[in-house]
């Protein structure tokens, strides 16, 4: 389970630490960098299982990730009683991103290239805008410690402890890939564990749920014990949980929002189609006929009810097109799954986080942003906030 997040000069997280439960909700209003803080934890997924370059280009490149304020500001200037001044700075930019987990933590820290003035001709490249990742840490526990290092990587070099000494995996890793591109199971256990747990994470931040949307179309079925982010397999999903899932649960979660509604998957020219059964219907709404709230819920109940949980499942207001009254199953919902899976919510509705702040194991987190900078209502000081070090 992780139980710290870290985030350093990431758009407008400055410097944020959250202390994170079994179930998680951020909530707060528009602009107060609940998406960034989103964006934060999929580039760190990302990182592990495809590469920070990619995520990092489909931001918009390095520059427009970097926190575009000032280093530091005086008292007065966070007090509002005078304006913002850049001033040069003589630290190299860097953005930083880490977890704390029960077993293992990591931290990484990237920035642009710094060419060398005499070999700039020899080195000219027109990828000079890539991002470079100059620190990696993976350590024992939720406390950085030096003594608790187990993997680090400086620039090309990758090293582990062993014993009471150190073994050099390589020296020669290029600056724009990962440590988890390189160091696999055999030389490093620790990576392999916790890249896997990694790539365990799931996200789901949209669901189409417009006429065309994949989720209305017939598909062919194949089992599917992880809905696609898409949605597009969404019968074949709810199917998959009925033969090898949780079939109870899939019915109560459905009984609970439409009571006495009934879903079945039928197969029509070797194709799934999904149908939904309601009192007082004299034939079953085809997944085509479904409202948009109904068939989003459907999706959120596909998703959540996975055979396969994954360490942590991170949902991205999952309110939208929700009626309301949706709401409260939703989150019962949610809580239940939260016992199996750590679950972080994005939220606006305050329906939806007022009902999930009822579960004994929820972790409850209002942002708000001052002079640019996202910050946790409530958390002021050294002393309020999680304990977390960065790596040197």
């Amino acid at each position: 389970m992780l139980r710290t997040l870290a985030i350093e000069n990431y758009r407008s997280l400055h410097n944020l630490q959250l202390s994170l439960g079994r179930l998680t909700v951020v909530t707060g209003a528009n602009g107060s960098g609940k998406s960034n803080l989103y964006r934060a934890l999929r580039l760190l997924s990302e990182t592990v299982q495809e590469g920070v370059v990619h995520g990092i280009a489909r931001e918009g490149g390095l520059d427009s990730c970097f926190w575009a304020g000032p280093e530091q500001s005086s008292a007065s200037v966070l007090r509002g009683e005078s304006s913002v001044e850049a001033l040069r700075s003589h630290n190299a930019k860097r953005i930083r991103m880490g977890f704390a987990g029960t077993d293992f933590s990591y931290a990484m820290s990237l920035g642009l290239p710094e060419p060398d003035a005499g070999e700039a001709e020899n080195l000219r490249t027109l990828f000079g805008r890539d991002p470079q990742i100059k620190r990696e840490v993976i350590w024992s526990g939720p406390i950085f410690r030096p003594a608790a290092v187990l993997v680090e990587r400086k620039g090309p070099a990758v090293r582990m402890r062993e014993q009471r000494g150190w073994r050099t995996l390589t020296t020669q890793l290029p600056e724009f890939y990962s440590l988890f591109d390189t160091c696999g199971s055999i030389d490093c256990p620790e990576v392999e564990t916790l890249r896997q747990t990694v790539r365990s994470w799931r996200f789901y931040d949209y669901f189409r749920t417009d006429i065309d949307a994949p989720a209305r179309q017939p598909q062919l079925g194949t089992r599917t014990p992880i809905l696609h982010g898409s949605g597009r397999d969404l019968a074949a999903a709810l199917q998959t949980i009925r033969e090898i899932g949780d079939p109870v649960r899939l019915d109560e979660a459905i009984d609970d929002a439409f009571k006495g509604a009934i879903m079945q998957v039928i197969v029509r020219d070797g194709l799934f189609v999904l149908s939904l059964r309601q009192p007082g219907m004299l034939r079953p709404l085809l997944a085509s006929e479904l409202s948009d709230g109904t068939l989003r819920y459907l999706l959120l109940v596909a998703a959540l009810l996975t055979p396969r949980p994954p360490s942590l499942m991170v949902l991205n207001e999952p309110e939208n097109s929700l009626h309301p009254d949706l709401l409260p199953a939703l989150a019962r919902l949610i809580a239940k799954v939260a016992i199996h899976s750590q679950v972080w919510i994005v939220s606006h509705s305050s329906r939806l986080v007022s009902a999930l702040e009822q579960s004994s194991d929820c972790t409850s987190i209002e942002l708000e942003k001052h002079l640019g900078r996202t910050r946790v209502i409530g958390q002021s000081g050294l002393l309020s906030g999680p304990v977390w070090n960065w790596p040197s």
